[in-house]
């Protein structure tokens, strides 16, 4: 194995496992609304995730862990998809917000901010601001 294969390979299980955690917020309710399902779609198609791996972290979501990016721009990046994920039904569930305090630790923010890092990105999120805006407030949390 090259260590191009190794390194397209690590690449590929972060994907997944982003994916997984944004599946993970999707089903907290125990249903997919056709937005959500879009935006999925969509997301997996941006991550290069093939139709058969999509199917197979819908059913097992569970199975992958919340890997934690190294750098605070993909934290915030993946952040970015978890907050709109909340909003695309256009309902902030408890469960959803429960759920996304406890991802947003797993990906490596400080416990301490974890409750305002979640409700500014949520603020965020509902207004549909564009990634550089979202990042641009993000960091004047940190």
């Amino acid at each position: 194995m090259s260590i191009s294969d190794l390194f397209n390979s690590g690449f590929t299980t972060r994907n997944q496992d982003h994916f997984a955690s944004i599946v993970r917020v999707a089903f907290s309710d125990n249903f997919i609304s056709q937005e959500e399902k879009d935006f999925l779609e969509r997301l997996a198609h941006n991550l290069d995730i093939s139709k058969e791996t999509y199917l197979m972290i819908l059913k097992n979501y569970d199975s992958h862990p919340i890997n934690p990016p190294i750098s605070q721009v993909a934290r915030i990046e993946r952040l970015y998809d978890l907050a709109r994920m909340v909003y695309a039904d256009h309902i902030k569930d408890i469960h959803e917000v429960k759920l996304l305090n406890k991802i947003v630790i797993g990906l490596g923010f400080q416990t301490q901010m974890a409750s305002k890092v979640v409700s500014t990105s949520l603020e965020l999120a509902s207004k549909k601001v564009d990634f550089d805006t979202f990042k641009k407030e993000m960091n004047l949390l940190f």
